[in-house]
């Protein structure tokens, strides 16, 4: 792995951000900055801190503990989703919600991979 592209969690992330943040654009305009924009910022955050915990992946407990923020925001994208769910109907893709589920085991299990095996 020569850098935080080659990794599994970072393309998947990035590439729901790419179907989550113009779907959000697409919710009634008093939500564009509330719970729209709780949405981009957690779905951003995702695979930022994945970039960023890789970019300090020399010190293993500050690449978990990135991850760990990635992972969490995976989790709080996934409760935005399934409150836009309840309140709007099928604004979004049925499949966003589990397509983050296994994202967010992935970063699980990636976490658990660097505690054990990371230098």
């Amino acid at each position: 792995m020569s850098s935080y592209k080659d990794l599994d969690i970072h393309k998947i992330s990035l590439s729901l951000f790419y179907e989550v943040h113009p779907m959000s654009l697409k919710l009634p305009k008093y939500e564009l900055y509330e719970l729209g924009s709780q949405l981009r910022r957690s779905s951003d955050s995702i695979v930022t801190n994945i970039v960023e915990g890789y970019g300090r992946s020399a010190y293993k407990a500050e690449f978990v503990r990135f991850l760990t923020f990635s992972w969490a925001s995976s989790l709080e994208t996934i409760n935005h989703l399934e409150k836009i769910k309840h309140l709007y109907g099928n604004l979004f893709r049925n499949d966003l919600i589990q397509n983050y589920q296994i994202l967010s085991a992935k970063i699980y299990s990636f976490i658990k991979y660097v505690e054990n095996n990371w230098k």
